[in-house]
């Protein structure tokens, strides 16, 4: 017997899904799925009251697993998860359907929008019997970049990247500066290369975290 017990939970949205979508007609034909244990319906899900009723639903053992059929994931998935973490359950095990802006804004024929709504919950719930929970990995990283070409683009990134972290300038010529350093005017304002890079370079010798290696090449 499958120990993954989903809940779905369909929002009205105060007439912006319910008023396309028929939302009782989606519930009805997922409460049939395999492993959907419980069905609800909410005025506004993204409530206190409507997520207080899914986090008590996880509290009390009922589900394990969230879908949910509200509006875009980018306004309240995290919210939610955060929720489902409180709750009890892996915040990877709750999945948002975005039935407002993917159905209810963009169809004027209530039938379509309802056969498209519950073809993407259906999808989830799908998703859902198969997802195994995730745990943060913490990995200790240097705080170190490499930068390749000491030409002008080259010299303004390794600058910039040197203000937070460690940085290794490598070019394959005996001196940095690249084709800019032949120029003698420069666009747009006509500016001597070294009036630009001669202030730059200078930059290198204030900056502990910058290394140059010339001379250098990289190897695949």
């Amino acid at each position: 017997m499958s120990n993954k017990n989903i809940g779905v939970y369909l929002c009205r949205c105060g007439g912006n899904i319910s008023d396309v979508v028929d939302v009782e007609k989606v519930a009805d034909k997922i409460s049939g799925m395999d492993d959907v244990t419980l069905t609800n319906i909410q005025d506004y899900l993204c409530s206190s009251a409507g997520q207080g009723q899914i986090e008590d639903d996880i509290k009390a053992g009922k589900i394990n697993r969230v879908v949910i059929g509200s509006c875009s994931p980018k306004l309240h998935l995290e919210t939610f998860r955060a929720m489902a973490q409180k709750a009890g359950i892996n915040p990877i095990l709750l999945e948002i359907v975005n039935i407002r802006e993917q159905c209810s804004w963009v169809h004027e024929d209530k039938e379509e929008a309802t056969r498209k709504a519950t073809g993407l919950i259906i999808g989830a719930v799908l998703r859902m019997q198969r997802l195994e929970s995730l745990k943060p990995l913490t990995k200790h990283l240097q705080n170190r970049a490499l930068v390749v070409g000491g030409g002008i683009t080259g010299i303004t990134t390794a600058l910039e990247l040197a203000n937070e972290r460690d940085v290794i300038l490598i070019e394959k010529e005996p001196y940095i500066g690249g084709h800019m350093i032949g120029l003698s005017k420069t666009f747009p304002t006509l500016d001597c290369s070294q009036c630009i890079l001669t202030p730059k370079m200078f930059k290198f010798f204030l900056l502990r975290l910058l290394m140059i290696q010339t001379e250098l090449k990289v190897q695949s």
